[in-house]
């Protein structure tokens, strides 16, 4: 049986409930050298890139600004472009919206990152349901939910053109020869529901290509897109047997859009805590758990669910007794919210009577996403099991503690990894395509008939 390499990767949440911010280790979430400590550890272990999550409103809870999230942080890709500067391998991963953005303004700016860089930029596809963020763009209400994937797959297919619309080498070969860019170099059409575009394409194609592409929905069209569009999957299966069957579903989809089961890959989001026992990480893991689910945490979140505002009942009491307010709620931006809250309440009230559970212990348990814990071999042993046994190609670890969140697992569980030989000791290549073991880029293997392209006199038009 040939022994699967391990991919790792390293999150920096925009918004959160993660973050231990009682712990003194815990510093800033917006100052540059934590983007830089996280960053710079994690290429210190190898990892294959650095990610990025971002959020395009500030989310609120009975109409105030929620605040137990992060506010003030910097733009994704203005970040990864810094970050450039100060690492050499490490791919920079970056979350952009493409329901509130336009495919030319994001093709440039990665394409930028690309270039800056040399071959790390990676683009995290997400889209945006609700009329809530789009009040911040004059959009709100503009697209329907249905349309959200339709409207992603042409952004995605439009930026491509953009890449495409310089063939690889056009710059350098037109510079070596002492000419001008030659007059087709970028332009571009592109006629379709969502976008009609028409010009020149400003940067030339980066060292990659295209940009890595990471897709993060877990609905069946997210699925789906993933397999017909993405090089990786960010997903929240953290439990081996729910690994197991995202892993299989997933990769069975890439056949019919003439992909092979390497050509995507399947990376979830887990946390990790370490201890000198299986014990004593146990306790650590469980001290964890309750300080980020604080007392004021717990409420807020089950209002969430109730749609109501819960302040006045104890946090270590029961449950409410009152019955869910299944209209707009008390929280916008959260899309954790949306679906069959009802169901969600009965589902708990029935948890919790079943094992005593007060609201915190509640929302513990429901909000649990600590996926190894144990010794520093235990855990090295429980990542390669998951690799190994086709739950995950690896994992994108999501720390608890910023900016030295990742320092025990780089210095503790990767090198157990390495000694395994499921993990680089050294990086193979330059570009975030390199380490996740990836070929050209898709739209690059077989370009058939050129993109559209105008004369130059036409794209000036």
């Amino acid at each position: 049986m040939t022994v699967k390499q391990i991919h790792l990767a390293a999150h920096f949440p925009g918004v959160n409930n993660t973050t231990v911010w009682s712990d003194p280790r815990s510093g800033s979430q917006i100052d540059f050298g934590s983007f830089v400590h996280l960053a710079q550890t994690a290429e210190r272990g190898k990892f294959d890139f650095f990610f990025l999550a971002e959020g395009l409103r500030l989310r609120e809870m009975k109409g105030r600004i929620h605040d137990l999230d992060v506010a003030g942080r910097p733009e994704s890709l203005t970040v990864l472009s810094a970050l450039a500067a100060v690492t050499t391998h490490l791919g920079l991963a970056a979350t952009v919206n493409s329901t509130f953005n336009e495919p030319y303004d994001v093709a440039k700016r990665l394409a930028s990152l690309d270039h800056l860089s040399g071959g790390r930029a990676a683009w995290n596809v997400v889209t945006s349901y609700d009329a809530f963020t789009g009040e911040n763009f004059r959009r709100g209400g503009f697209l329907a939910e249905s349309d959200r994937y339709t409207r992603a797959a042409e952004f995605l297919q439009t930026a491509r053109e953009l890449w495409d619309s310089w063939a690889d080498g056009d710059l350098a070969a037109d510079r070596a020869a002492g000419e001008f860019v030659r007059p087709g170099a970028g332009a571009f059409a592109h006629r379709g529901r969502h976008f009609d575009i028409a010009g020149r394409f400003a940067t030339p194609r980066g060292p990659q290509g295209h940009p890595v592409v990471i897709q993060a929905g877990d609905s069946s069209e997210g699925r789906e897109f993933a397999a017909a569009s993405a090089d990786v999957i960010f997903s929240r299966h953290g439990t081996l047997e729910d690994g197991r069957a995202f892993y299989k579903d997933v990769k069975s989809r890439l056949a019919k859009y003439g992909r092979e089961p390497d050509e995507l890959k399947i990376l979830p989001a887990v946390t990790y805590v370490l201890g000198d026992t299986g014990q004593d990480a146990a306790e650590r893991a469980a001290g964890i758990r309750r300080a980020q689910v604080t007392p004021q945490n717990a409420i807020a979140y089950l209002e969430g669910y109730w749609g109501r505002d819960l302040s006045a009942y104890d946090p270590d009491g029961p449950l409410p007794d009152i019955e869910p307010d299944l209209g707009e709620g008390v929280s916008r931006g959260r899309a954790q919210f949306r679906g069959d809250r009802g169901e969600t309440v009965r589902r708990w009230r029935a948890l919790a009577a079943e094992r005593g559970l007060s609201i915190r212990e509640l929302v513990i348990e429901a909000t649990g996403r600590q996926t190894f814990v144990g010794t520093p071999r235990s855990v090295a042993d429980r990542i390669d099991e998951f690799v190994q046994t086709d739950a995950a190609d690896g994992f994108v670890f999501v720390p608890h503690l910023t900016p030295g969140g990742l320092d025990d697992l780089v210095d503790k569980v990767v090198p157990l990894l390495q000694e395994k030989g499921v993990f680089r000791a050294e990086y193979t290549g330059p570009t975030l395509r390199d380490h996740l073991g990836l070929g050209p880029p898709r739209a690059s293997l077989d370009l058939g008939a050129p993109p559209a392209r105008r004369t130059a006199e036409e794209a000036a038009s």
